[in-house]
């Protein structure tokens, strides 16, 4: 009996092992669908897209209305992107605890990602002068996304014990960066052929930024069909909306070496997310490139915030990962200084800039996510990474708004992304005055030998 009982742990163990790999495959494929949104339809097409619809509806000062307000052409993409941040802030504390509370998240993370997919297919009938729903789908396929992410990341200390969590990550995050080049090689190829397809510049980047909507409904399908719920016991039910995230402040508070490290990343963090987002409106109105050039630009920074992460991962290594973020931050001022003087029409001088940016990029992120799970007190880690997500989201409005009442106020692109380096001045100040080996201590953790 002993032996059968034995066979049969065995058994377990290993159909255990193998259900926790589909599980974690399927889970790759989420960020394979979703991260063509963010690179595609985000950071090349929409920006530069949307603010043509708006300038052609602005009246003879450069202005649109929306609700009656005076807004110019230029900055109401960026503002739009700071609403669809505000939203997705309200909305993710009443879905993260309705999933909390009913251990029902694949409804959840279904509903968000064909709410975001099918916001972006409709990007298809974005022309004219279609402002207004342009804003609107925006706002609805970004805030749609922050909820399924939130949702999807929210899975990965269920579907991978700690050993294997970074790896998992890791793999997930490539899956991202590969589905994004793969798909803006395709774009690249549509929109500089668009003549020789029949279809005039205007249709073939619809077709771009409705693909992406399909891509992202298509492939979501694999992860909801492997992911699985788990019950919840009432200890692990989650208060509801705002009282769960009210709760899990006050036990930071506790822990304010934590909380300054987190006030820090979010500063710099806002400044990365809005260079990202604002990056091909720079480069399309300010310095008059095309949007082919910016297409290959952003599949430089994916390439390149690759090799970027594993090399800034050796120097975490060697120099301690708070230095190597700080260096980082110095780097990412030195790069938007240097975008400030780039020439108008001279493509090699952008390239120059994007490669800046991927070198950083991954790795600034990358390190300050595995920085921060040092500084989080054990068995809270769940809890404390949904404040990171939502504060993380709730900060990034920030940059965005800054960057459009910049041009709002000046006119110029030029100060609008010069005024961005505020961010990574005032973070690097915030985070080099964190001793994170105290830091570490306070939240009960073994302080690494270097760190």
């Amino acid at each position: 009996m002993g032996t059968d009982t034995l066979r049969t742990g065995a058994a377990d163990g290993a159909d255990g092992a193998a259900e926790r790999r589909r599980e974690q495959r399927g889970w790759y494929f989420y960020d394979w669908a979703c991260s063509v949104y963010s690179t595609s339809v985000l950071t090349v097409f929409l920006g530069p897209y949307l603010t043509s619809v708006a300038e052609s509806a602005a009246d003879t000062d450069g202005y649109v209305h929306p609700l009656g307000l005076p807004v110019r052409a230029g900055s109401f993409f960026a503002y739009s992107v700071s609403l669809s941040v505000i939203v997705a802030v309200l909305v993710m504390p009443l879905v993260g605890a309705a999933a909390d509370r009913s251990g029902r998240k694949k409804p959840l993370l279904a509903a968000a990602a064909y709410t975001g997919a099918a916001a972006t297919t409709g990007m298809f009938f974005l022309d004219g002068d279609r402002y207004l729903l342009g804003g609107l789908l925006l706002v609805v396929a970004n805030a749609a996304q922050s909820v399924a992410m939130m949702l999807y990341n929210s899975y990965l200390p269920q579907i991978a014990p700690p050993e294997e969590r970074d790896a998992v990550s890791s793999r997930g995050w490539a899956f991202g960066y590969a589905a994004g080049s793969l798909v803006l090689v395709v774009n690249l190829v549509l929109y500089t052929g668009h003549d020789s397809f029949g279809l005039s510049e205007s249709a073939a980047v619809r077709i771009c930024l409705a693909s992406a909507g399909l891509w992202w409904g298509a492939f979501a399908l694999i992860p909801l069909r492997r992911l699985r719920d788990r019950r919840t016991t009432a200890r692990e039910a989650a208060l509801p909306g705002f009282r769960q995230l009210a709760a899990t402040v006050r036990d930071m508070r506790r822990r304010p070496l934590t909380l300054a490290f987190l006030l820090a990343y979010l500063v710099y963090n806002d400044g990365i997310q809005t260079v990202i987002s604002q990056a091909s409106v720079y480069g399309s109105e300010e310095l008059g490139l095309g949007q082919s050039t910016l297409i290959v630009a952003v599949l430089l920074v994916q390439v390149l915030a690759v090799a970027g992460a594993l090399a800034l991962g050796r120097l975490a290594r060697r120099y301690g990962a708070k230095r190597t973020i700080l260096g980082s931050l110095v780097a990412w001022t030195v790069t938007l200084a240097a975008g400030y003087f780039l020439p108008a029409g001279a493509p090699a001088w952008f390239f120059v800039l994007a490669a800046g940016i991927g070198l950083v990029l991954g790795g600034s992120q990358a390190l300050s996510r595995s920085l921060f799970s040092h500084l989080v007190p054990p068995g809270k880690e769940a809890e404390y990474f949904s404040a990171y997500e939502l504060s993380d989201r709730g900060m990034s409005w920030l940059g965005p708004l800054l960057f459009g009442l910049t041009y709002q106020l000046t006119g110029s692109y030029r100060d609008a992304i010069i005024s961005l380096v505020a961010f990574f001045v005032i973070g690097f100040v915030l985070l080099a005055r964190v001793p994170v080996r105290r830091a570490i201590g306070d939240a009960g953790n073994p302080v690494p030998e270097r760190i």
